[in-house]
């Protein structure tokens, strides 16, 4: 934000439910106030069991589960859920689990009109966001529409506590990046930026004691708190250079979400950070940092977490392609996108290296 009194803001009509048990306990009911009478029940392999706990406390409510959630969403997958959803006569959909099946129940949404619930079992923050993904002939298109947004969202700090712990990291440090970009987007507010700090703060002290003490309840609350907070961001403000890499990344080349996240922050960040001054000094005092960007580096080696795209199984020959298709798109970003910018970005996160490198 350049002028802190020169903004707009749209508050989103998203009732959210915080509490251990939740999913099981407060999902029927936030599906009985919205009047739904079949709903399907989403989710990925992993998280089958979750959602058939779910399904379950559903009753006759539910008109079945469909396990064939993706990352990435690729449209045929998306396809294949609605076919679903219209054969069971569904009138909505829950969507349990990670940010690929709340991507698929909002494929659904998309497609149906139907009325999404979003019980999330990581810190994706997709839940909080009327945006909506999907990939198709090797490229990732994003768009947003008030149809996808969840009507209601279950925060369930237990669904969190299987979470193994390098997924809760990258997990964690994809949501930092919603926050991170939110704090220099062209349409922050004063409260996105408060949401967003606090956001950073939450998560970066949350992950820590995540990682020592896994079945910390207190600690997975905090880091489910945290992923709100910059979900909430995420769906209140246009994502820059961050966000449009890491779905070049995911798309084109199929790296896995969460940790290509947790690499390419850093550096993007590094690299914005001489037209976004006031934002990586928001972003420093979160992590109690002199310097944001090797702060959010050294975060994730302390934690285990990858730190180089050559790590992710990106090649050095995709780097100049992922460089051209991340510069070929416009996109807001408070600093001017270019082929070799990014290029030098990406060569950066590809070595590992410091992230002081990507800022030149």
């Amino acid at each position: 934000m350049t002028d802190a009194f020169d903004f707009s803001y749209e508050s989103r009509p998203v009732r959210v439910v915080f509490r251990p048990g939740a999913a099981v306990s407060a999902t029927p009911g936030e599906v009985e106030r919205l009047g739904l009478r079949r709903v399907l029940v989403v989710c990925g392999a992993r998280g089958a069991d979750t959602a058939r706990a779910v399904a379950d406390a559903l009753g006759p409510a539910c008109a079945g589960v469909h396990d064939g959630a993706r990352m990435h969403v690729p449209v045929e997958v998306a396809d294949a859920a609605v076919r679903v959803a219209r054969a069971a006569g569904a009138d909505g959909c829950v969507a349990v689990g990670g940010g690929s099946s709340i991507g698929l129940g909002k494929a659904i949404a998309l497609r149906t009109g139907l009325p999404l619930v979003a019980v999330p079992s990581t810190y994706s923050g997709s839940e909080m966001t009327p945006v909506w993904g999907l990939t198709e002939h090797g490229a990732k298109r994003t768009g947003r529409d008030a149809k996808v947004l969840p009507r209601s969202v279950v925060y369930d700090p237990e669904l969190t506590l299987s979470l193994p712990v390098p997924l809760s990291v990258t997990s964690g440090v994809n949501a930092i990046a919603h926050a991170v970009e939110a704090l220099y987007a062209p349409d922050s507010s004063p409260l996105v930026a408060l949401m967003a700090e606090e956001g950073v703060r939450a998560m970066a002290r949350a992950l820590p004691a995540v990682a020592e003490e896994p079945a910390s309840s207190q600690a997975r609350a905090r880091a489910l708190y945290g992923a709100w907070l910059c979900g909430s961001c995420l769906g209140a403000t246009t994502m820059g250079l961050h966000h449009k890499l890491c779905h070049v990344l995911g798309g084109t080349f199929s790296l896995p979400h969460a940790e290509t996240h947790t690499v390419v922050l850093p550096y993007v960040l590094a690299h914005n950070a001489s037209a976004a001054p006031g934002a990586t000094a928001a972003v420093a005092r979160a992590l109690d940092a002199a310097d944001a960007p090797t702060a959010l580096w050294e975060l994730a080696g302390r934690l285990g977490a990858p730190r180089s795209l050559a790590e992710l199984g990106l090649t050095e020959a995709d780097l100049e392609t992922a460089a051209a298709q991340t510069a070929g798109q416009a996109y807001a970003n408070p600093r001017p996108v270019t082929a070799d910018g990014v290029l030098t970005l990406l060569r950066a996160a590809y070595e590992g290296a410091p992230p002081s490198a990507a800022a030149h």
